[in-house]
């Protein structure tokens, strides 16, 4: 069905890779993304992430929507300085976008955060819900934090969580248990935000380290009052990431059941992978995959190894 432009309003996702400053944190392990560290990480190279990265949020929807998304949620970005230095590039100051953001104590110093348009959406509560883990030493395993912001779009009361859950590094049967946990922690603040209002409407999206199919999601994460949209894009093989020529859709979108009723304000209509053209490494054995800023320790100059996705809402 086609809707008129002027009706959508699209909320996304972007997994933006290792959106780091130039600046040593003595108290993270960010030396790699320094001028003199292993990935010689110049002004000239953050810049030019920077615009990239500008540039494709600004175009995230555009093929059903006038604006550019209200709503963004980020992983793996450092810090308030980064985020800012985002807001202000030119691609992206036009739409005067906002931020919020927490540090977490995530050892490599990458956190959660939430841009928002102000003319489209009034924040009025955010907070951190910090989690971790004891290894098998016994010491305490931080991660990234989940956040959780509620405010008014266009007058209607969401709830949006954003979340960066516990990667695969060290093997996804080995770290299933770390996202099962955080799956469970969502769970607790989805109950908690219904304990003041059954009706509440929630979008909850992140980097989840797990396909939508996967246990910590399918089991433990969306129960009958919560609808996944990406199950059925999994289902036709299609991904956000690439591994091993393998695609992943670790990046979702979740919505309440009761954005998709009629009545809403805002309706939810369809959720869509952002995986245009320009977005792919167009050679090499990585053909038709995100185009990566680096590959190991070699400088490539692109965007993420994520694409973006998004989610579409009419506006009554």
């Amino acid at each position: 069905m086609n809707y008129s432009r002027d009706k959508i309003i699209n909320i996304a996702f972007y997994n933006v890779e290792n959106l780091f400053d130039t600046i040593d944190d003595p108290l993270t392990n960010d030396d790699k993304f320094t001028p003199t560290g292993e990935r010689k990480w110049t002004h000239k190279r953050y810049f030019k992430k920077l615009q990239k990265i500008s540039y494709v949020i600004s175009q995230i929807g555009k093929d059903s929507s006038n604006e550019a998304p209200a709503i963004v949620g980020l992983v793996e970005v450092e810090n308030t300085k980064v985020l800012n230095d985002l807001i202000h590039q030119k691609k992206l100051f036009e739409y005067g976008y906002r931020y919020i953001h927490f540090d977490s104590k995530d050892e490599r110093g990458i956190d959660t955060a939430l841009l928002y348009r102000d003319q489209f959406f009034d924040p009025v509560n955010s907070r951190k819900i910090q989690f971790d883990f004891i290894d098998e030493n016994g010491e305490r395993d931080h991660t990234r934090d989940v956040l959780l912001v509620s405010g008014f779009l266009n007058g209607d009361l969401i709830h949006i969580i954003v979340n960066h859950w516990p990667s695969r590094r060290e093997g996804e049967e080995i770290t299933r248990y770390k996202r099962i946990k955080a799956a469970k922690v969502v769970k607790q603040v989805i109950e908690e935000i219904k304990e003041e209002d059954q009706q509440a409407k929630i979008i909850i999206m992140g980097d989840f380290n797990d396909n939508p199919s996967s246990e910590s999601i399918k089991d433990y994460l969306v129960s009958k009052d919560l609808y996944n949209p990406m199950l059925n894009l999994h289902a036709k093989g299609l991904g956000s990431l690439m591994y091993r020529k393998e695609w992943f859709l670790f990046d979702q979108i979740i919505v309440s059941k009761n954005l998709l009723d009629d009545e809403v304000k805002h309706k939810f209509i369809a959720a869509k992978i952002f995986n245009k053209r320009w977005l792919k490494t167009h050679k090499g054995k990585r053909k038709g995959s995100p185009f990566r800023t680096y590959i190991g320790p070699w400088y490539k100059g692109g965007f993420s190894d994520h694409f973006p996705i998004y989610a579409s809402f009419l506006k009554k």
